[in-house]
């Protein structure tokens, strides 16, 4: 646990963030609006656009299908992506909204900016379609000015609308071969407008893009900028005055420059600046300059914003990651665009939550799988000081025809250049998996590899100043210039103490190697007395990579996926010792654990928690696994101390024998109590695992045991503190079911379900289904993708938990489990 002054600091970053994110909202145009309140949702199909325009009268057959409100950003799947009972809907889906338009500007235009929605989307202004857009990730714009004038026009805008004009958008992501990324992806393609939609209103010449290229020389005591534009002109405005600022981290005005130009039709140099010794951009000081471009017409003036920073960077051939001269290790993780409650429709706060809680892990590098992110991520990974990987989801399936490579195409130039002038990028990712077929009769490396030439090829093209990479598809790894191949020691193959060996034999193989996917599933509230048992069926493999079938819960050898426990004690113990290898490692450019937090798939509805990959160290609603503090204390500098199991209740054993207590922490020391006695002061040893050297094997009181470390690193003293009972009788196979109201508050109650064996004795090690249901006047807080969560669930030591919302009614809560008799409780 952190001292007080971890929160005071968590809040000034986060003041920093939101202080930086508006500044960045300024940024596109002049003036924008989000358009995220009075939207109707209907999650099916409509016979046409005009269903969802026509007049309805109350009670009328038009009336139905039925609406529901809705705000924006909205998924589809919100709920049904990890729902145990159903396939998550692929399918159309439409939103619908009116709205008044005001265009500030004499002839200006009037745009719809979509920051995401998925998979394919179509767009209309009353009946008329002005827009349609394949891809789920990359942003796109549709001018609505010649359809909104010309439905203002027209006698339904007064007497049916009411002065308003319908916007109606269908989203649609039913499954598609010839679409990437395919629908054997380890992750949902979800549907609907679930990233913000602005309403932009532009003078009729406004900027497209702008590119601002930030470089320093080697020593890094002088800058350039280069500042290019395409401009946005559909009524071909002929010339402008343009005026340019560049403001340092500070805000103080560094140069100005005023032009006369001419637009022309492709993209034109604004301007080239020096910056004598520029303020560096790093992980560890994030420093962000400002450009400011305004265009000054007769027609209005238009003033874009474009956040950038100074770094040079350097993959060494055959040796480590350096960042403005000097090595860093890239300590990272990755992400997906998905959470409890809401799935991809994350908002602002809960992807600034996240990211800043990768950062207190220690986190300088992230992977974005496995396509484009909002634009706030990538404005976050600025601001906190985030090295990126960012790719298109040309994930798995192979490789399709002439419109499936023109979407790769077009969704590698959008990812560049609408993320171009983030600091925090270093690579571009071309490809996932891609040695994994499937959705094709043919299956061709040849023409694969044709195609990732094409790519590496474009990518340099648009941006010669970073890099490109793969992760595992060996047959194109001398393509790129950056690879990652697969390893998975002591999960999918292999013991994990193969980690630096396996690596060292990739690590030739290729110029510039990046270890990204890394780790191992577990299931959140399971912990085990004897982690490491499943070891004793793993035979050294020699090569620790995954192959085809490995990721499966049935068949083939033995390994830890298969046949270990998926607890946290496990995966913790799996973590601690790459950490610890990976501090003897100096070749190394760095890795990435495999993610940071739980996230929905399709393709695992066998797992603890059905559909649901569990291989984060938060849930998907944020709560810490224990893993997260195995992170902690080697990534980060300030002080902190973590006592494993803090979601373990109950401890077992036999009276009198020794049970092993970690201690997490990045202290000199530590000293432990137990039931009040100290045992002894514990130096920290990172290469002495487990924890470091932070573990005593203690004889444990039958009964309730609280335990106590305090931990030093130089003048600072940090805390933390837990109990637990301690079972010595032994149990048999489970007998009964148990189900209790555990805790109620705000209206929220929250009920366990328990096995015990014949005699009553708690069933400890089991890991039997169970399944809540509810009847009365509340909802089962369920389909949240997480281990207390879900109305079905995989049992963490003999007991599973699930929240009802109680509408402060009578509620009958019952649990399932199979060959026993079925419990109910009432609240």
């Amino acid at each position: 646990m952190f001292p007080d002054i971890r929160s005071m600091n968590r809040i000034l970053i986060a003041c920093i963030v939101i202080i930086s994110i508006g500044l960045s909202q300024q940024a596109h145009a002049q003036v924008s609006t989000r358009l995220n309140n009075n939207w109707e949702f209907l999650k099916q199909d409509l016979g046409g656009i005009w269903e969802a325009v026509r007049p309805v009268g109350k009670g009328n057959p038009e009336s139905v299908p039925l609406w529901e409100n809705v705000t924006l950003p909205h998924c589809v799947n919100a709920t049904d992506a990890v729902d145990p009972d159903v396939n998550y809907y692929q399918g159309p889906a439409w939103y619908r909204t009116q709205l008044e338009i005001k265009n500030p500007y004499a002839n200006g235009r009037i745009l719809l900016h979509f920051e995401g929605a998925g998979q394919k989307t179509d767009v209309y202004v009353y009946t008329t379609k002005v827009g349609t857009h394949t891809g789920g990730y990359d942003e796109f714009t549709v001018d609505i000015t010649e359809a909104v004038n010309a439905f203002t026009q027209t006698d339904v805008f007064q007497k049916q609308f009411k002065g308003k004009v319908p916007i109606s958008i269908r989203t649609d992501n039913s499954r598609d071969l010839e679409m990437i990324p395919s629908d054997l992806s380890d992750f949902n393609l979800y549907g609907g407008v679930y990233r913000y939609l602005n309403l932009v209103y532009t003078p009729a010449l406004s900027i497209d893009k702008l590119f601002a290229l930030a470089e320093t020389d080697n020593a890094g005591r002088l800058g350039r900028l280069t500042i290019k534009s395409r401009f946005y002109n559909p009524q071909r405005v002929s010339n402008t005055s343009v005026a340019v600022k560049l403001f340092d981290p500070a805000g103080k005005l560094v140069h100005q420059l005023t032009k006369e130009m001419l637009t022309g039709s492709a993209d034109v140099n604004i301007a080239e600046l020096s910056v004598k010794k520029p303020m560096l951009w790093s992980t560890e000081s994030p420093k962000l300059y400002t450009v400011e471009v305004t265009l000054k017409r007769p027609e209005g003036i238009f003033t874009q914003r474009e956040k950038i920073g100074f770094r040079r960077f350097e993959f060494v051939e055959n040796g480590p990651f350096k960042l403005n001269g000097k090595r860093l290790l890239l300590r990272g993780t990755h992400r997906h665009e998905d959470h409890a409650g809401v799935a991809a429709a994350m908002t602002e706060d809960q992807m600034r939550t996240e990211m800043i809680m990768m950062k207190d892990m220690g986190v300088n590098f992230i992977r974005l799988g496995h396509y484009q992110q909002s634009r706030t991520i990538l404005e976050l990974c600025d601001s906190l000081g985030i090295v990126v990987w960012e790719e298109i989801p040309w994930c798995r399936g192979g490789l399709g025809g002439d419109v499936y490579k023109e979407q790769a195409r077009r969704m590698l130039r959008n990812m560049i250049e609408q993320h171009y002038n983030h600091a925090s990028v270093i690579i571009w990712g071309l490809g996932n998996e891609n040695d994994w077929p499937g959705d094709f009769p043919e299956f061709d490396k040849e023409k694969i590899r044709t195609f990732m030439k094409e790519l590496n090829d474009l990518s340099h093209q648009l941006d010669p100043t970073r890099k490109t990479a793969i992760r595992r598809c060996d047959f194109c790894k001398d393509i790129v210039d950056v690879y990652s191949p697969s390893i998975w020691a002591g999960w999918y193959r292999g013991i994990y103490t193969e980690y630096k060996s396996v690596s060292e034999e990739e690590f030739k193989k290729v110029k510039h190697f990046l270890h990204v996917e890394w780790g191992g599933d577990s299931h959140a509230g399971r912990h085990s007395e004897s982690p490491d048992k499943a070891l004793q069926n793993l035979k050294a493999s020699g090569a620790a990579d995954e192959r085809a079938g490995d990721a499966s819960l049935y068949g083939g050898a033995a390994r830890a996926s298969k046949d270990g426990d998926w607890s946290e004690s496990y995966i913790c113990n799996l973590i601690d010792w790459h950490l610890k290898e990976q501090e003897n490692m100096p070749w190394l450019t760095g890795t990435a654990q495999w993610p940071f937090k739980d996230f929905s798939t399709p393709v695992r509805p066998d797992n603890p928690v059905p559909y649901m990959n569990q291989k984060g160290v938060v849930e998907r609603d944020f709560t810490r696994k224990e893993a997260y503090y195995v992170f902690q204390s080697y990534w980060t500098a300030k002080p902190m101390v973590h006592i494993y199991g803090h979601s373990w209740p109950i401890r077992w054993g036999n009276d009198g024998e020794e049970k092993m207590i970690k201690v997490y922490s990045n202290c000199e020391e530590a000293e432990l109590f137990v039931n009040g006695k100290s045992y002894g002061v514990k130096k920290r040893n990172s290469q002495d695992f487990p924890a470091a050297g932070l573990r005593w094997n203690v004889k444990l009181e039958k009964g309730l045991n609280s335990i106590n470390v305090i931990a030093r690193k130089g003048k600072d003293f940090v805390r933390d503190n837990l109990s637990f009972q301690y079972q010595t009788e032994s149990w048999g196979k489970p007998a009964k079911l148990t189900l209790q109201k555990v805790k109620e508050e705000n209206g929220i109650a929250t009920v366990e379900a328990r096995l015990l064996d014949e005699k009553g004795i708690p069933c400890l090690d089991v890991a039997n289904w169970v399944r809540f249901g509810l009847a009365g006047d509340g909802k089962l807080i369920d389909n949240q993708g997480t281990s207390s969560g879900s109305r079905l669930v995989q049992m963490y030591n003999g007991r599973a938990t699930i929240r009802i919302q109680t509408n402060n009614g009578t509620n009958i809560v019952s649990a399932q489990s199979t060959g026993l008799k079925t419990v109910t409780t009432t609240l």
